[in-house]
């Protein structure tokens, strides 16, 4: 850990208020999974349905995030973290009081505007503020780890409401439980200084807001922005697939309690953090690429074996934990993978774009594992299915990309095409502002 010891103050600070706002992102979003089979019994709700809400909320996030990427490279990355982690976490808190599967999809969307928006922000803020590229991807897989405790948190309001309270009321609890934590971050957030990487690229002009998303999407960067997003929905799409509906199908198919699908989830999330650690280190020790394939394969087989494998209870903990190691430990080095691919005037853009189209091609995910499972597949078998061609994207993409481990983040988008495009933008917005 000495990577960790030597970052300055703001750094550590920026490391400490992006982990603990990712993490409350997090339980969030995730705390739905967990509520699925009660309200599918109150509301009388078909699965296809309930994965339907999560699809809609992961739609809604590339909107917020692009828009907030977007007023990031102008207005500076700290700025918009404050309002996104608002934005989220009141309306999670609005979600306690829906009567209607339609009324907590509208709510549930609106939180995705903020959920989208912070969690690619709060990376883009991080990866920005490393010096040395030799541990940028530690620095990316310590933050990511965060997903873990928030999914634990998640885990641990859901059994403690529902042994509390009855049905009808603990998922209420559970939703407005959520606005508590998003205080204490905007609280840790304050006087947080922008990244000098920002601050210089700013001094240097930054094209105009639409300028800056067109060039995501042209010259030498169009073909990367596509493969990053195939990336990061392939490896979204396949954790969707597992973990959206995990609660479900230990409660519907094994048969557990709520405390015992709680001590399963446990296991299993206990292991993505340690995936996520693991990750960190490979993504810089063997490179971004292989990490990614290694890991992606080995989900998908462990996903096969969790389901499919007639084992007893303790296996099943043992298999659940490898699966949480591999599953997650896909995901450590995606901030670095993407902050190295677009220059610092327009990365927080670049990223809510790749990272958050993804996010939509993986939100397809649930709902397919929802219709399958509707008659047509066991939810047993309908979850590895859906999640083995996430992780095959995964796989083609880490395969088609350039490695990026060790690049300096000054030296993104130097090659002669993007720079020329790029440059032209720039001028353009500084005359227009004239």
């Amino acid at each position: 850990m000495i990577w960790f010891e030597s970052l300055s103050k703001n750094e550590k600070k920026a490391f400490a208020g992006a982990f603990m706002g990712h993490a409350v992102d997090i339980f969030d979003f995730m705390i739905y999974s967990f509520l699925i089979p009660t309200l599918v019994v109150l509301w009388h709700m078909d699965k296809a349905t309930a994965g339907g809400i999560v699809t809609y909320t992961l739609l809604a996030s590339l909107v917020g995030a692009v828009g907030a990427g977007l007023l990031a490279d102008r207005y500076g990355r700290v700025r918009m973290l404050r309002w996104t982690i608002l934005l989220f976490a009141v309306s999670c808190f609005a979600c306690g009081f829906a009567n209607s599967p339609m009324q907590l999809t509208v709510l549930r969307m609106v939180q995705g505007l903020g959920f989208g928006g912070e969690s690619s922000l709060c990376m883009v803020l991080v990866t920005e503020m490393v010096k040395n590229p030799e541990h940028r991807g530690k620095y990316s897989g310590f933050t990511a780890s965060s997903y873990s405790f928030g999914w634990a948190a998640a885990a641990l309001v859901y059994s403690a409401t529902f042994s509390m309270l009855p049905p009808q009321w603990a998922w209420r609890a559970c939703f407005i439980i959520g606005v508590l934590p998003a205080l204490v971050v905007i609280y840790l957030r304050r006087n947080l200084q922008e990244p000098e990487l920002f601050l210089h690229a700013r001094a240097q002009g930054t094209p105009r807001m639409l300028n800056g998303l067109r060039l995501v999407f042209s010259g030498p960067l169009l073909g990367k922005t596509m493969l990053c997003s195939l990336l990061s929905g392939g490896m979204l799409g396949g954790y969707y697939a597992i973990a959206i509906w995990m609660p479900t199908y230990l409660k519907s198919e094994r048969g557990f309690s709520v405390l015992g699908t709680t001590a399963y989830l446990t296991v299993m999330i206990l292991g993505s953090f340690v995936g996520y650690v693991v990750g960190a280190y490979s993504s810089d020790r063997i490179g971004r690429r292989m990490t990614y394939m290694i890991f992606a394969a080995g989900a998908f087989t462990m996903g096969l074996a969790y389901m499919l494998i007639p084992a007893s209870n303790s296996t099943i903990l043992l298999f659940g934990f490898v699966l949480g190691v591999l599953m997650q430990g896909t995901f450590s080095g995606i901030a670095a993978t993407i902050s190295e691919t677009y220059p610092s005037a327009i990365r927080a853009t670049g990223y809510g774009v790749s990272y958050n189209v993804g996010r939509v091609i993986g939100s397809v995910f649930p709902f397919c594992v929802g219709w399958l499972g509707t008659g047509r597949l066991s939810l047993g078998l309908s979850i590895p299915v859906v999640a083995g061609v996430g992780y095959l994207c995964v796989i083609v993409a880490a395969w088609l990309l350039p490695e990026t481990k060790g690049i300096r983040l000054d030296d993104v988008g130097a090659d002669p095409g993007h720079a020329e495009d790029f440059n032209a933008a720039v001028t353009s917005s500084q005359q227009g502002h004239r």
